[in-house]
């Protein structure tokens, strides 16, 4: 027998989905978003709800950066801590994060480097549309850069289209000469859960500054590591 007084049971509420890379590339690339690899759509197409990020591991084959590269991350590292990491090295692990906060559009994104010999170097940014649908990467103290999306061979391209510094709402450009450089990212697939990613820093005077290679799978949950 049921009884009518008793108190309605009530069904956890599932957390809505976050946003994702996917949505934002999508509609900034158009059309050419066909033009991507189907496993590259794939995987940017998933979404990281508020506390159930997504998670990468990968090995950096090269982490280099030039005498200037070395002092410019030296010189920044107490206000973009990580983002400019003033060594050089090779084969060793990297762990990637991508994560969603609640009532928020941004799309972060935490990565630890663990170079031979050395204290992990954490550095976390954040992505998100800009008013004007550009798309925007911060990476600390309200320093950003505009990124411009392209699509060659399959491959997802991204390259840099000016330095800023966000304050109180108002993005002030900085000029080129006195920033780390143009910044280009390729991410290549290789199968459907492993793709490479290359990262060139190149600055008009100073030549490149930073360069980063690497493989990286996707994986349920992080591993731990030594």
């Amino acid at each position: 027998m049921v009884d009518l007084h008793a108190p309605a049971s009530r069904v956890p509420a599932q957390p809505l989905p976050g946003p994702s890379e996917g949505e934002l590339f999508k509609k900034i690339l158009g059309r050419a978003w066909h033009g991507l690899h189907p496993d590259i759509r794939r995987r940017f197409d998933k979404n990281p709800s508020p506390g159930k990020a997504l998670h990468y591991l990968g090995t950096l084959s090269e982490l280099r950066c030039s005498r200037f590269g070395r002092l410019l991350g030296h010189l920044t590292q107490p206000l973009i801590q990580g983002a400019l990491i003033p060594y050089s090295d090779s084969h060793f692990p990297v762990e990637i994060q991508v994560y969603a906060k609640p009532q928020d559009p941004a799309i972060y994104k935490q990565r630890i480097y663990r170079l031979h010999g050395r204290k992990p170097i954490q550095f976390t940014s954040f992505m998100r549309e800009s008013e004007r649908g550009e798309v925007l990467e911060y990476v600390g103290m309200g320093l950003g850069m505009k990124l411009v999306l392209s699509v060659e061979n399959g491959s997802l391209h991204f390259q840099s289209d000016g330095y800023f510094w966000d304050v109180l709402g108002w993005r002030i450009p900085l000029p080129g000469l006195f920033t780390p450089g143009k910044t280009f990212l390729w991410h290549h697939n290789e199968t459907p859960e492993r793709f490479n990613i290359r990262i060139e820093i190149r600055h008009c005077l100073m030549g490149t500054t930073f360069t980063q290679v690497g493989v990286f799978e996707e994986v349920p949950e992080p591993k731990a590591l030594p």
